[in-house]
């Protein structure tokens, strides 16, 4: 076989030698430096052979080098990525292995009741003849969103008025009466004095410490709250109980804090809430009692507001006294109110929303 004939580089305008000579001076990309510097040594009148070794690359690299800076100019000089080596497990195996992670390993005759990355390659080798490593199936299982997560318990409702309940309750959401107004009413708590963990922002290995022993000597406490669909604010009263003595007199209070219109009150099925008495001074003062189905107290708005009350106030806490709680907890409320906004759009997309949605998932 004969001697492949030399091949230099064209001859260059002195702007392009002076743009060459940065570009090996001051890339960072090893490929970029490297194409740069044969071109370079090609320019100098090296052979191809003698540029290639130069850099510890082979002669028919530096022809090609040399040959796209011929044609193509500087951009001959960027890496063009390929992507990497191929993958080595296919769609096949892919979906296997997310198939397998997501079925109980019980159903499969494991005698365990969750995986571990181990037991499914071992799983995986055993009854799929899949060879793969503990971080391969990480990666697979987390590029097709399949993550270690808790369990959680979810308990339907079983209310045969359901259907009816729910609807009534979202279009008074939707459609607030412009004679009256909407308040989500429910008690919070029972409030009692003990360490409560939670989330900060700390040192790293510095975290809050509480006491890990203590005793709860303090009573409780109940905080009775409403929630004006309108303006978005919160209204609480603290007690000792909630009975429906307790809950008659809060409704009373927000009767005089809205004396016109008709008020709107949705509320859960706590036995206090449907007492006759409560009932019989509702229907003579304008206040219809809204009730959400048997567990569905998601329904209620005012949930989600004591989940931030909750996270706020409470959680990382060990209040001293119920006094100070209370005036923790009433801070809060007044941040809230001033920056409070009318509630409108809930649960929009929901599943909720779907006319064949079916609450007895449980």
């Amino acid at each position: 076989m004969g001697r492949q004939p030399e091949v230099f580089v064209r001859a260059l305008e002195p702007e392009e030698a002076a743009r060459l000579v940065k570009i090996t001076r001051t890339a960072k990309d090893r490929v970029r430096l490297r194409r740069a510097g044969i071109v370079l040594a090609s320019v100098q009148g090296r052979s191809a052979g003698d540029a290639a070794g130069m850099f510890a690359a082979t002669a028919q690299y530096a022809r090609e080098v040399i040959h796209a800076f011929n044609e193509s100019g500087f951009a001959a000089l960027d890496p063009k990525w390929s992507g990497g080596r191929p993958k080595r497990f296919g769609p096949p195996v892919r979906e296997t292995v997310c198939r397998v992670a997501k079925t109980p390993p019980q159903r499969l005759g494991r005698p365990f009741t969750t995986w571990s990355l181990t037991k499914l390659v071992e799983y995986l080798a055993e009854n799929s003849k899949i060879r793969i490593s503990t971080e391969s199936v990480r990666k697979i299982l987390r590029a097709a969103g399949v993550s270690w997560q808790a369990t959680k318990t979810w308990k339907g409702s079983r209310d045969p008025e359901f259907a009816s309940k729910m609807a009534h309750i979202l279009d008074l959401y939707d459609h607030p009466p412009a004679d009256g107004r909407v308040i989500c009413v429910d008690e919070f708590g029972p409030l009692n004095l003990q360490p409560r963990p939670g989330r900060g922002w700390f040192p790293v290995a510095g975290p809050a410490r509480q006491r890990a022993t203590y005793h709860r000597t303090g009573g409780i406490r109940q905080m009775l709250a409403g929630l004006d669909l309108a303006t978005g604010q919160m209204f609480y009263r603290f007690r000792d109980r909630k009975r429906w003595q307790e809950f008659l007199a809060f409704l009373k209070q927000l009767r005089a804090r809205f004396p016109t219109g008709k008020l709107h009150v949705i509320c859960d099925n706590f036995s206090p809430h449907k007492k006759s008495e409560v009932v019989a001074w509702c229907r003579d003062n304008g206040v219809e009692l809204v009730f959400t189905p048997s567990n569905a107290s998601w329904l209620n708005w005012i949930e989600c507001e004591f989940t931030a009350l909750r996270y706020f106030t409470l959680d990382g806490s060990d209040y001293p006294s119920h006094t100070a709680q209370e005036n923790a907890i009433a801070g809060y409320v007044r941040w809230h109110n001033k920056r409070s906004q009318p509630k409108r759009h809930f649960a929009v997309d929901s599943k909720i929303r779907r006319p064949d949605y079916l609450p007895n998932v449980a």
